[in-house]
């Protein structure tokens, strides 16, 4: 069982005008947006910025809204793996709105590490 691929982060942001700006001007191209959030791209690895104050995901701390997406074939089979070796996730697997199928891992550190597929 291992990691498949790094496919984006997730980081919770001030503002999405200035955010997307900011990333259009390294060459990201912003895909998705709405009130709450947008989506930047380089290639196939992404960004998904979360407005503070409007996603219930997003955190006013420093790096604590930060979410690094790790891909995987199976989730729940990597879920029951890491159980397998005492290794306790913060959330189960679970599907979610925005089409994925996850969990949320978090590091000795705290960090956050979203384990998913896409439905």
């Amino acid at each position: 069982m291992k990691i498949k691929a790094v496919s984006g982060l997730t980081i919770s942001v001030k503002s999405l005008k200035k955010t997307v700006t900011f990333y259009e001007a390294l060459g990201f191209e912003c895909r998705k947006q709405d009130a709450m959030h947008a989506t930047l791209y380089s290639n196939w690895f992404w960004i998904d910025c979360l407005l503070i104050g409007k996603d219930p995901r997003a955190t006013a701390e420093k790096g604590d809204g930060v979410l690094t997406y790790l891909s995987v074939e199976n989730v729940d089979e990597f879920y029951d793996y890491l159980v397998k070796r005492k290794i306790k996730p913060a959330t189960k697997p679970q599907d979610q709105s925005w089409g994925n199928h996850e969990f949320i891992l978090r590091d000795p550190d705290g960090h956050n590490l979203v384990i998913f597929k896409r439905k």
